[in-house]
């Protein structure tokens, strides 16, 4: 699996036909202009360079697979300061060939705790792996009717949550992003932007469940919490960033801002 890459001072290039595989494989990637692909190529051996991959109930990990992932998971980090250093908190990337079923506990609003077992596509830990489906991360490119499932991005985005220490939607923020002064005051944007977002869709994914209204163009799962909105709301940024700015106008410049920082609004 790309032993050639492990071990070696400096990452050489991604061969010419495995890239070229790849970027068939998910049209999004080969949308993207010239001067990124070559960065996204840069960075995918890099990814390979530093992360292990292992195969769960017997999944055998290949060259494809490994970087299939590795290309999607590089993109939201593309323009950021420190790239790759926003997943230095973790190594080992796991596999599946299928969906997982993973225990759960929850407590309801009674104060009774409930066990059961959830079935999941894709998981991220805090300083922990990431956990992925091989089928699903297959459908990451966008699809003809235009649903868009990319857990790959899903799961990284997570993990770019989750830096500060939380999974709430709003990523770790400098001093003086979006005009704002300290992190604190970033923040609070953030937050007065990502939050009508989150309540209007929440309420158009409420509404389409109970009274058969139109549903939302994202998935319903990004209705569970903030910090599933704010995944879900990247595998659209960055699989339809065309239609995202239609559906999010006030998303997008935020989402600009953070992860292409110094690109020219117009």
């Amino acid at each position: 699996m790309l032993r050639w890459l492990r071990g070696l001072r400096a990452a050489p290039q991604i061969p010419e036909a495995a890239w070229q595989a790849t970027l068939a494989a998910y049209p999004f990637l080969a949308a993207r202009p010239p001067e990124e692909l070559q960065r996204l190529r840069e960075l995918a051996a890099r990814f390979l360079q530093d992360k292990e991959f292992h195969g769960a109930l017997g999944f055998a990990i290949t060259d494809e697979v490994a970087l299939s992932i590795a290309a999607q998971a590089v993109l939201p980090v593309l323009h950021l300061p420190g790239d790759l250093a926003w997943y230095d908190d973790f190594v080992g990337i796991v596999v599946a060939p299928e969906e997982v079923s993973t225990p759960r506990v929850a407590i309801d609003e009674a104060g009774v705790v409930h066990e059961y077992d959830e079935a999941i596509i894709g998981e991220a830990r805090e300083r922990g792996p990431v956990m992925l489906s091989w089928p699903h991360v297959q459908e990451g490119g966008l699809p003809a009717d235009g649903a868009i499932l990319n857990v790959v991005i899903h799961e990284f985005a997570h993990k770019i949550d989750m830096r500060d220490g939380e999974v709430d939607g709003c990523p770790p923020l400098p001093a003086g992003f979006a005009g704002q002064a300290t992190r604190s005051q970033a923040r609070a944007h953030w937050r007065r932007t990502l939050e009508p977002a989150y309540d209007a869709f929440r309420e158009q994914a409420i509404v389409a469940e109970r009274f058969g209204g139109e549903p939302p163009w994202l998935d319903g799962y990004a209705a569970s919490s903030l910090g599933e909105f704010f995944a879900v709301a990247c595998e659209a940024y960055f699989v339809d960033p065309r239609r995202f700015a239609r559906e999010f106008g006030t998303l997008a410049p935020l989402f600009d801002a953070f992860f292409r920082p110094g690109l020219d609004p117009a």
